[in-house]
């Protein structure tokens, strides 16, 4: 009922733009959709973008916290800060969505897993959301879509930063950075630790879960730095860098009780500018994904896996709104455990060519990759985008692509007689259309969508290990949609979607761990010196297994918060989330934190 409530109330919201007053908000511009900088109203693709403004708005104190519920967007949490989270985009599988710091391929090559719990949003400048097959652009993975993640940014004189912040389940956040332009050059430096003691986590069961009964509290600590730098050399070549590492420790239940982790990113590149008609970048980088695992202090095995990639990619202007893009890519794939694997490295080698066309009221966009995996052979994607200007803001974008998701190292190879050698590579075809309306005072966008996967990979209960199922049809839509209300911003979405594994004609089963339907509405205003706001999110019922004989009731939350400035440079912020004390759980057997205060103090220099 309560979920219910929440759906209408966004509805409502999503229907009141013209009430709204009148104002011009700057028309962003995206650079993951198309590989290349385009305006968010020209893209002929589902986006997104979240900016640093919204991120401190919003008081979100994890990447989960700030994800959860937006527009085809579900989150799977083991049990609150720092536990394991999986996110599912358009109801593809969590390893079908390629995640991107600032330009570097992240993410496990043994789990296929990004651990988006030990990404620290106080060093986020601004995230991109693309929704829809994107593997024409990225090859492997981005089945579901793409989310790049920008790390902080500074673009005016140095200056320092800082936040200290505390609350419920003794945790403990600070964070303090400086950066800013000299010259032709730019750099910045950004560091930040968050603690807590947790709670139990993990419900006692022997049969699911976590298969133990553990009941203490389940702490997490993390320590994270960004570094970023840059010069311009000489007019139009300009060289830069970047790096990213967070080191967590992570208490659960379980057998394994404890882990050490670190990811790492770091890249570097170099772009030049030839002309207004041409640029050419080079770029470089690795992800490392590392987990040292411990039995009660014990130590018991480590995980780690390096991705390198290097690219170059040509962006040419042929004509007035006429652009043509082209590059290749290499990507190798590593693993160094103390669990022996039967294959620890593989390589992928891919080029693609790209084309945009701005015909007046008619948009093209056009896109083709082949990979040349040394595991899996070849693999041609494509993807075609046209959009219709139908006047009086109104625009409409039809859209077809193919993908494809290569196996993880553990579904082939971890743990021996529970993984799948034989597993074959995921493939994917996509049909989709949107209908939007941007204008001063509003923003709306309508997408439907539908999704059929080949050989998906999921774990069987019968033979317990991953297999392919023949044929799974993902298949929604997503309303989602901004605007400012009587002084009230408001940010509002409202998804469905329908997962279903369709292998056996007449058994169609639902894929575990996705919500049917989700919503979420975000309301703040200023009054003065205050600022009020309300984050209430919801989800419907999902299941837990394949099976669907393990059911998970549907939710709704609501978290409140408040801030007050001293002054241009000082503010001090409060949040009460699961404001009602809802207990839920998102993963079977894994409790989600209750009501909790939170406060946080902030100083930034006024620009």
């Amino acid at each position: 009922m309560t979920f219910r409530i929440l759906s209408a109330a966004v509805l409502a919201a999503l229907a009141m733009p013209a009430l709204a007053d009148a104002t011009d908000p700057l028309d962003e511009v995206v650079v993951t959709a198309n590989r290349t900088p385009i305006a968010v109203r020209d893209v002929l693709a589902a986006v997104e973008v979240i900016d640093r403004e919204e991120i401190e708005r919003s008081q979100a104190r994890s990447l989960p916290d700030l994800l959860r519920g937006r527009a085809g967007v579900s989150i799977g949490n083991q049990g609150g800060l720092g536990k394991l989270s999986t996110l599912f985009l358009r109801g593809s599988e969590s390893d079908h969505v390629l995640v991107l710091v600032d330009g570097v391929r992240m993410g496990s090559a043994t789990s296929g897993l990004v651990s988006f719990q030990d990404i620290p949003v106080e060093l986020i400048e601004r995230i991109e959301i693309v929704r829809g097959p994107r593997s024409s652009l990225y090859g492997s993975e981005a089945i579901g879509g793409v989310i790049q993640i920008f790390t902080r940014r500074d673009a005016g004189a140095v200056s320092p930063r800082f936040s200290l912040g505390a609350g419920s389940r003794d945790t403990y956040e600070a964070g303090a950075g400086l950066g800013g332009r000299i010259g032709r050059g730019w750099f910045g430096i950004d560091a930040a630790r968050q603690q807590t003691r947790g709670y139990d986590s993990c419900r006692a069961s022997f049969s699911g879960g976590c298969f133990a009964d553990e009941p203490d509290r389940d702490g997490y600590t993390r320590d994270s730095v960004s570094l970023r730098a840059g010069v311009e050399l000489v007019d139009g070549l300009t060289l830069d860098g970047n790096a990213l590492r967070a080191e967590g420790d992570n208490e659960y239940d379980g057998y394994y009780n404890r882990s050490k982790t670190v990811q790492q990113v770091a890249g570097a590149g170099l772009t030049w500018k030839l002309a207004e008609r041409a640029s050419l970048r080079a770029q470089a980088g690795r992800n490392r994904d590392a987990s040292d695992n411990f039995s009660d202090d014990v130590f018991a095995g480590d995980f780690a896996s390096n991705r390198d990639t290097v690219s170059l990619q040509g962006d040419f202007v042929l004509a007035a709104g006429q652009r043509l893009s082209a590059g290749t890519e290499w990507q190798r794939d590593q693993v160094s455990s103390t669990t022996e694997y039967v294959r620890v490295r593989r390589i992928d080698r891919a080029g693609f060519l790209q084309y945009q066309g701005d015909f007046g009221a008619f948009d093209l966009q056009a896109s083709a990759r082949r990979d040349d995996n040394e595991q899996f052979g070849e693999h041609d994607t494509g993807n075609l985008a046209i959009g219709f200007d139908l006047g009086r803001d109104w625009r409409l974008t039809l859209g077809a692509g193919t993908a494809f998701k290569a196996p993880t190292f553990n579904e082939l190879y971890y743990p021996f007689g529970y993984s799948n050698p034989e597993l074959s590579p995921e493939r994917a075809r996509t049909v989709e259309g949107g209908l939007s309306w941007k204008s001063k005072v509003a923003n709306l966008r309508l997408d439907v969508y539908q999704t059929d996967v080949d050989d998906l990979i999921a774990y069987s209960s019968l033979t317990r290990r991953p297999e392919n199922i023949e044929r799974a049809r993902l298949r929604g839509a997503e309303l989602g949609g901004d605007t400012t209300i009587a002084g009230w911003i408001a940010n509002a979405s409202l998804s469905w979607v329908d997962a279903d594994n369709r292998t056996v004609a007449g058994d169609v089963h639902t894929l575990p761990r996705r919500a049917r339907q989700s919503a979420r509405l975000d309301l703040d205003r200023e009054f003065g010196a205050f600022r009020l706001g309300v984050t209430a999110s919801g989800e419907g019922e999902r299941y837990d297994d394949l099976a669907n004989t393990r059911r998970l009731g549907g939710f709704a939350t609501f978290d409140l918060r408040a801030e007050y400035a001293f002054n241009a440079d000082w503010r001090v912020q409060a949040r009460v989330e699961n404001l009602f004390d809802r207990d839920y759980e998102t993963v079977e057997f894994y409790r989600q934190p209750g009501r909790g205060l939170f406060v946080t103090l902030r100083y930034a220099p006024s620009r």
